[in-house]
């Protein structure tokens, strides 16, 4: 015999589904309302679809004009707020013909536009039931008895059908515990109540609401561990639990414990939703190296756009470069040989046709998403678009939810208040009872005010009055009850009680308490200090702690013993003067940089300005152009003023394209103002009067001891060539940044140039306690590239120098500066070949990239520096030396 059974909810249904599946019953028909409705009307009629009401109402959105509307048309959310303000309309039966009010009247002719675009077959709530009224006699065959499940309520469009057909079939309010409508009592609806014994409930006081989650998994657990429930007798529940979302996910992850989120997962934590967000990010935001390496990992192998093209693609790119623009990749591109990419085929086309799909901006998002997004992905993507504009799609992306796949009739569940009211479970657990989150505070709707249509006639069944009929109709209906509310919220606000448990007494739950039952392992270790104190990494990390305490050096502050292959290995390449510094005044930060291979993560995107650095990088980047073409022209001793300037100009434009291409770039208009302040620095350089030596050639930026590069034509030495520090087995290389050198080789002046402040001390400085090894090094490095006899000057220049200062600074004595930095480095390298990587005078720099990896504690620097300049013993008096 066929009956039927009108549902609440998605989950009701797909419970009474379930339900009905074991008890092997059949001519069981399980409807919403809607559904009854429009089966009862007949035909192929059906309530309107919430999807095809948001395109309907984008579409009427986007036609003629709208009155009172107009202003508002395009704002991001309002086909969610008109779709909304229809809904209400639609169950509380108001005609909006019959009003003068323009709000009201452009809402009605919003109202028509919209259902002009609905299939003829998707009625309104009041039509339905006017027609399904109309075939009430069909009803004992078509529906036969009806039983109302899970409802406390029913929205006043419904109401009419519900008489009419108490008037035709038997129908029954199986209200179990749930409170009855009073305007049911007072008809022929049959009621059928159940009470069932009281539950034990348990009220609990936690600390913030990321406390609550943590308890609530606890308690789940515990109910799974010990036997008293299995998993689908379990639900957690919250007025609104969007809030708590990524709590949960991450704490069933940790737990192992699956929890079925009833209301679907945020599309953005699945891989489809994370390629739609990635390519919605490039569009909005534009193109850069770091944008589109996501998104093409991202995208899956068989989207036709990436045809061909190799996973490794990307490796033909300047690392460093950001890639801002289209152009940029273009020029990137052009200077990667065909033989560079992967099985020497040049795919650039590839790249560059989907760059030019993005470079079209969200204007063109629809058409872009149709090409390079395929299967969910896509789906998510045409889902964003239709409920808002495409600048909006970061926002519209992130509301959108999917299934998560698990069967609810099988796991614990996490759900909304009233999905668990219309499915209630024996054991139960409420999040959130704090004042103002349950019951929630009632609102205007967005598009009607209060005025216009008071909310008592818009909205007959408030959301605050619906979350006391939901909270008391869940502890009537559970076995065993479990409620929380939070002390304070994430910001350290204090939050009051909800006044809906104000009855029950609480159990003040401290946040590093001892659970009964822990969450998980990292739960129960980080709640159980005696145990986790028994792990290895405790261990450990304890021992580093006590020895960081400790005034003596430790293997915890790098006294690591002899022997150590990396430290040996360390060695055996060539050292530039950036790393002989490491390794005379700060031995640990040598060994993580040069020995570890550690180093500070380079930044891909635009910075918003240049820090010294890269300034100093891009003024000796002009250096190296403008004297090269001065060179290449009559030579950079006999330029004059106008052929500087010239050679100055057109090594600007050259570094600057070469910069734009490979390196991270600032605002346009910084960016043009480091140019010009680099241009600035490079012609006093350039322009600094120093007498010519006889014959005199010029080269900049010119390296010397690289083991990576071929011989160079028009160099006074071979590149490649080896130079090493008498006595130290310690190799050097680098480039100098100016070498002069007399036609005969008979001497030579080295020049490094300093973009930074001159120091006040400057002409007393010699190595500055090994601070300052340029000049040193580099003549050292001539002397033995061009021949012992040579007779070289070395200098430091600081073109910023103030005009009452003396922007050279000559080396007074290079064979003795060297003699003393050579003995320091022996010393310093039989340190570390001994084990001895301690921390030195420079560990306290204030630009010491590897501070992150010392102590946190200011005491820890002061109580080893003594012991760690003990241990290293004659290899710290090069800290002393001027």
């Amino acid at each position: 015999m066929r009956r039927t059974i009108v549902v609440h909810t998605r989950l009701s249904g797909h419970m009474a589904r379930v339900g009905a599946a074991r008890r092997g019953e059949h001519g069981v028909q399980i409807l919403t309302m809607a559904q009854l409705a429009s089966r009862l009307a007949g035909g192929f009629l059906q309530p309107i679809d919430p999807d095809a009401l948001q395109s309907a109402v984008r579409e009427a959105l986007s036609v003629g004009s709208l009155g009172d509307l107009d202003a508002i048309k395009t704002l991001p959310g309002m086909v969610r707020a008109v779709v909304d303000t229809l809904d209400k309309i639609w169950r509380s039966g108001i005609d909006l013909s019959a009003s003068l009010e323009p709000r009201l009247r452009a809402l009605r002719t919003l109202e028509v536009e919209t259902l002009r675009r609905l299939p003829a077959s998707m009625k309104r709530p009041a039509g339905l039931v006017e027609l399904a009224c109309a075939r009430i006699g069909h009803a004992p065959a078509v529906i036969g008895p009806l039983e109302i499940h899970g409802h406390s309520e029913m929205s006043p469009c419904w109401r009419p059908l519900l008489l009419a057909l108490a008037n035709a079939v038997p129908v029954v309010w199986i209200a179990e515990a749930r409170s009855v409508p009073s305007w049911v009592e007072e008809t022929v609806v049959e009621i059928r109540r159940e009470m069932p014994p009281a539950p034990t409930v348990a009220l609990f006081s936690c600390a913030t609401p990321q406390h609550e989650a943590l308890e609530a998994v606890r308690w789940m657990r515990e109910l799974i561990a010990s036997g008293k429930a299995r998993p689908e007798d379990i639900a957690i529940a919250a007025a609104s639990p969007a809030d708590f979302d990524d709590h949960i996910m991450a704490l069933s992850a940790d737990a192992n414990i699956p929890i079925h989120f009833v209301h679907g997962l945020r599309a953005v934590t699945t891989r489809d939703g994370q390629t739609a967000a990635a390519l919605a990010e490039t569009l909005l935001k534009g193109v850069s190296q770091e944008r589109i390496g996501r998104l093409f990992k991202l995208l899956p192998d068989t989207t036709p756009a990436l045809a061909g093209l190799p996973n490794d693609w990307a490796r033909v790119l300047p690392k460093d470069a950001p890639l801002t623009t289209v152009q940029r990749w273009r020029q990137a591109f052009d200077q990667v040989p065909t033989e560079d990419w992967p099985e020497g085929i040049d795919r650039s086309n590839l790249v560059m046709d989907v760059l030019q799909l993005i470079e079209r901006g969200p204007e063109e998002a629809a058409d872009t998403g149709e090409r390079l997004l395929s299967g969910k992905a896509l789906a998510l993507w045409r889902k964003a678009l239709a409920d808002g504009p495409a600048a909006a799609l970061t926002v519209t992306l992130a509301q959108l939810r999917i299934p998560d796949g698990l069967e609810p009739a099988a796991n614990v569940i996490w759900t909304s208040a009233i999905s668990l009211a219309s499915a209630t479970r024996p054991f139960v657990r409420l999040l959130a009872l704090n004042s103002g989150r349950w019951p929630r505070r009632i609102s205007e709707d967005r598009l009607i005010p209060d005025h216009i249509i008071p909310i008592e006639e818009l909205d007959p069944l408030p959301v605050a009055d619906g979350d006391r009929r939901d909270f008391l109709t869940i502890l009537s209906s559970a076995q065993s009850a479990a409620m929380s509310f939070s002390r304070r919220d994430v910001g350290g606000r204090l939050l009051g009680k909800s006044p809906l448990i104000n009855a029950f007494d609480e159990i003040y739950l401290s946040r590093g308490r001892t659970p009964e039952h822990a969450a998980s392992e990292s739960d129960r270790l980080q709640a159980r200090p005696g145990e986790f104190r028994e792990t290895p990494i405790a261990i450990s990390g304890a021992a580093c702690w006590e020895d960081w305490s400790r005034p003596e050096i430790t293997a915890h502050d790098g006294l690591v013993g002899p022997g150590r292959p990396r430290l040996q290995d360390v060695f055996q390449g060539p050292l530039s003067a950036t790393s002989l510094k490491l390794l005379l005044r700060d031995p640990i930060r040598f060994v993580w940089r040069y020995a570890l291979g550690w180093k500070q993560p380079d930044v891909a995107e635009e910075p918003l300005n240049l820090d010294a650095l890269a300034f100093g990088i891009l003024v000796h980047s002009i250096l190296q152009e403008a004297v090269q073409s001065l060179e290449a022209s009559g030579g950079f001793g006999h330029a004059s003023e106008a052929t500087l300037k010239q050679a100055v100009d057109e090594a600007i434009a050259s570094v600057k394209l070469a910069w734009e291409r490979e390196q991270p770039t600032p605002p346009p208009v910084i960016w043009g103002a480091a140019l010009e302040n680099a241009k600035n620095l490079t012609l006093k350089a350039l322009a600094y009067p120093l007498p010519l030596l006889r014959g005199q050639k010029s080269w900049t930026e010119i390296p010397f001891g690289r083991q990576d590069g071929p011989p160079q034509a028009d160099m006074p030495w071979d590149p490649t060539r080896s130079v090493e520090i008498p006595g130290t087995g310690v190799f050097i290389q680098g480039n100098i940044d100016r070498l002069d050198l007399a036609g005969d080789c008979s001497a030579a002046r080295v020049v490094d140039y300093k973009t930074g402040k001159l120091p006040d001390d400057m002409a007393d400085v010699a190595i500055r306690g090994g601070d300052e090894l340029q000049r040193c090094l580099y003549a050292f490095a001539v002397k033995t590239l061009i021949g012992p006899d040579i007779r070289v000057d070395a200098a430091l220049l600081y073109p910023r120098a103030a005009e009452d200062k003396q922007p050279l600074c000559p080396l007074s004595d290079v064979d003795e500066a060297l003699s003393q930095l050579a003995a320091a480095i022996g010393l310093a390298r039989a340190n570390i070949e001994s084990g001895l990587a301690l921390p030195g005078i420079a560990a306290a720099d204030a630009y010491n990239d590897f501070l992150f990896a010392l102590p946190a504690g200011a005491a820890y620097l002061p109580r080893k520096s003594v012991p760690a300049a003990e241990k290293l013993g004659q290899a710290t008096k090069i800290w002393e030396a001027p």
